[in-house]
């Protein structure tokens, strides 16, 4: 049978096709800007025949529904980082978090610790020869995707078909919901940057030399750098996501990725979060690689780039240099994400540069501060780090004493804070 036919006879509705799953299942979500949201609010629909599903993902863009209160012991999300639509049923109880570094997320899946029923994907129209691709979320779900008894997928005309490890053939999918509307997007640098986020991008910049190869996390912070980076020479790109600002450093012919140790000539990424501009250029664009994020995020990957620049951002950094990254105290925020993938492989790259970068205050708190706060996750520990950076200047702590280090961070703190922090400094005995 040819493929063409396998995708009519898998051809259904939303609703139709979600009858597939069963209570009990345990459903693996693609997330990002790829969410399929059809099948996604199909199941919503029937949930109240439904008890003790269970929908893992990482960060999803898009409606909150299946997170509802009149949902609770029908669906059940466990996210493996916190975005901002799961963010309150997680702290109310509603919602589960597993912890676990992005680079072992799909392992999860893979090696079966948490086995999956049913997994919903959104990918792109079949190629010529019925293979589908899963656009613009590859890393975080190809293979959860593959260890699924069960595939449902939204085939949508508007997901671009991005190259690399991406692909997936008609004959894998058991389910197939055509779609064709427009993906979310995501600004990452929407609006202009404030003053403090402007200084702390230009003290990063200068900590980037010439063919770095360059991660970026998510943030304000991250995606203002590129746009100090236009004096840099044969820059190059590995890492977990990007987003818009990297189109025009490609176009200026600063990120050419020539000097890299390893995929020299390709930007390697596991997924994008961006607007309309992005997709489209990233569609059949062969100067991108799409990868599985185990590969991409594998610390010993990343090592072997050179001069491997990794930024990453933080809630708030002790006097020591630890680095809380993904909860308020006890209050879960986020998750660990790619950070400890990227600042550890930079660490051990040969000229690498690891970066975490925050604003010295937020609102009238310090946050760098001598103690983290009673229950604060610690993301980085003070063996990992190496340069912390806020708009008052950079600290390098690797190698440093807690004296040295202490010292060090009073020093890029706010002056409103540096009297007060010295004095605790003292008192517990670090300087």
């Amino acid at each position: 049978m040819s493929w063409q036919d396998q995708y009519r006879l898998k051809v259904c509705t939303p609703a139709e096709a979600v009858k597939a799953v069963k209570s009990g299942d345990r459903i693996f979500l693609t997330g990002n800007c790829s969410v399929p949201s059809q099948i996604l609010a199909a199941l919503v629909d029937r949930a109240q025949e439904l008890k003790d599903v269970e929908i893992n993902q990482a960060l999803t863009v898009g409606s909150a529904d299946y997170v509802a209160p009149e949902i609770d012991g029908h669906l059940r999300v466990n996210t493996m980082f916190i975005s901002h639509n799961t963010r309150k049923a997680v702290q109310e109880g509603r919602a589960d978090f597993t912890p676990v570094l992005l680079s072992e997320f799909p392992l999860l899946f893979k090696d079966k610790i948490l086995p999956v029923n049913v997994a919903f994907v959104h990918l792109s129209p079949p190629d010529a020869h019925g293979y589908c691709s899963f656009g613009v979320e590859v890393g975080l779900s190809k293979s959860p995707a593959e260890s699924a008894e069960i595939i449902i997928a939204e085939v949508n005309e508007k997901m671009p078909r991005t190259l690399g490890d991406t692909f997936i053939h008609i004959s894998d999918i058991d389910y197939i919901v055509p779609v064709d509307y427009e993906l979310p997007e995501l600004a990452m640098g929407g609006g202009k940057p404030s003053e403090k986020v402007e200084k702390i991008a230009k003290y990063i910049a200068d900590l980037i030399p010439d063919e770095a190869t360059m991660q970026m996390g998510i943030g304000a912070v991250p995606d203002a750098v590129l746009k100090h980076l236009y004096d840099k020479k044969d820059l190059g790109i590995h890492t977990e996501l990007f987003s818009d600002g990297v189109i025009d450093l490609v176009e200026e012919g600063v990120i050419t990725n020539a000097k890299k140790t390893i995929h020299p000539g390709k930007i390697i990424a596991g997924f994008i979060l961006g607007t309309k501009k992005l997709y489209e250029w990233v569609h059949n664009n062969p100067l991108i690689e799409f990868l599985r994020t185990e590969y991409v995020n594998d610390p010993f990957i990343v090592s072997q780039n050179h001069r491997m620049v990794a930024i990453n951002s933080a809630i708030e950094v002790d006097l020591t240099g630890q680095i809380c990254a993904d909860s308020i105290g006890t209050k879960l925020y986020s998750g660990v994400g790619g950070q400890l993938d990227f600042i550890y492989g930079a660490s051990r790259s040969k000229g690498g540069v690891p970066i975490i970068a925050l604003p010295s205050t937020a609102k009238d708190f310090s946050r760098i501060v001598p103690t983290l706060k009673t229950g604060a996750g610690v993301i980085t520990t003070r063996n990992h780090v190496h340069y912390v950076v806020t708009e008052y200047g950079v600290a390098n702590l690797y190698g440093k004493t807690i004296r040295e280090r202490a010292q060090a961070l009073i020093n890029v703190a706010h002056p409103d804070f540096t009297e007060e922090l010295t004095e605790q400094a003292r008192e517990l005995n670090y300087i």
